[in-house]
Order: structure tokens, then sequence, then C-alpha cells
């Protein structure tokens, strides 16, 4: 945890998935293999964040573009609507507390969100979620910018953006590469491993 104290930071910046908005993969992998007919373990041994699946995050690909890439590394033959029908499945909800964390820290500061995401998912939860997206006051996604985390260009896009001094913002995300990755670039970073992480680094900030 990095050190945080009332009057330090300017602007909080939030990952979404496993940070703001609850994820769970095991629904898209049951959902692809009800569609096509065989054991979900067979279809998560075969999946992988691979080479098509980062540039579908940078909105490089198009979304028939990367289901016909799943399809074949999947083994399975489902259709588009099919395979989108799973992977919009994994949004299990909101994070606990954050409903109520995220008004109360808007109130003292400008929120931000930065993600790795793709434009079918941006599009299901920008409806989904509306009501708790909207405490942020811009939302970068690594399908509309074209970059992702942990990449050193992506952070610096996102803290040029804010237009606040990366020291003064503090930024939440699950995955320690990109905890890293913004740290490396001079943000406070908060490694988000439990629920409570969000609201203890909150109160440190006198939130």
């Amino acid at each position: 945890m990095p050190h945080l104290s009332p009057g330090s930071a300017d602007a909080l910046l939030f990952d979404l998935g496993r940070v703001v908005l609850d994820i769970d993969f095991s629904k898209a992998v049951a959902c692809w293999a009800g569609h096509a007919g065989c054991a979900p373990e067979a279809i998560v041994a075969r999946y992988a964040r691979d080479e098509a699946y980062r540039k579908h995050e940078m909105g490089k690909i198009s979304d028939e573009e990367y289901f016909a890439s799943l399809r074949a590394s999947l083994g399975i033959g489902i259709s588009d609507a099919q395979f989108l029908e799973g992977w919009n499945a994994i949004f299990a909800g909101e994070m606990p507390d954050i409903a109520e964390l995220l008004p109360r820290a808007a109130r003292h500061m400008p929120l931000y969100a930065f993600s790795n995401t793709n434009r079918p998912h941006v599009e299901y939860f920008s409806q989904q979620y509306a009501g708790l997206l909207g405490h942020f006051r811009d939302l970068y996604l690594s399908s509309s910018i074209g970059l992702r985390k942990p990449d050193a260009e992506a952070f610096d896009h996102v803290i040029a953006a804010i237009g606040v001094p990366a020291e003064r913002i503090v930024f939440f995300d699950d995955l320690e590469e990109n905890v890293e990755g913004a740290r490396a670039r001079g943000l406070k970073a908060v490694h988000v491993i439990s629920p409570g992480d969000v609201g203890n680094a909150l109160r440190a900030l006198g939130i």
C-alpha cells in the first residue's frame, strides 16, 4: 500500500473488473460449453488471453474476428451471437460496498476509470451499470484509446488526460502487473486483493 494521507491526492483512478464490477469468467465458459455440447473443462484448458485477445481489447480487430479466433482456438463451432451471449455473461454484479464508496469519494475529488476492455463489454456494462458508472468523470477504455495496461504509454495517456501530476493520482487495480506498471509511471497504486482494500485506502485519504 502506498503512503496515503488526507490531502495527498487530487484524483482517484479505478480499474473496473474486480474493483468496481464483479467478474465471473466461469459464466462465459458454462454458456459456451452449453451451446457447444462439450465439457466446460475442455474450454478452460484451451482458452488463453492471446494476441487476438489483446488486439480486440485495443480495438484493432472486430468482434467477428475475435470470435472467429476463439472458434479456432477453442475448437467449438458456435455462432457469433452465442459467443457474445457468453462473453457478456461474465458480469456478476457490483463489488461489495463500491456503490456506497464511489459517491462518497466523488464528493471529495474527481473519479476516473481505466480499464482494459472491449467494445461489446463496454456496450453491455455502460447500460447495465449506468448508475454506478455515472460517478466517474471520464472512462479511459483500452478499446477506445488503443492502449492497454500495463504499458507505459497507456498510463502516460491517462495521466495527461486527467491533467493532474501522477503522484497526486491514486490508482486501484486487482492485477499486480498493472499496479507495478502504474507505480513505474509515478502513480500511487493500490493493489486491490480483497473488497475492503478500496475502503481502507479511502479512509487513509480522509474520505
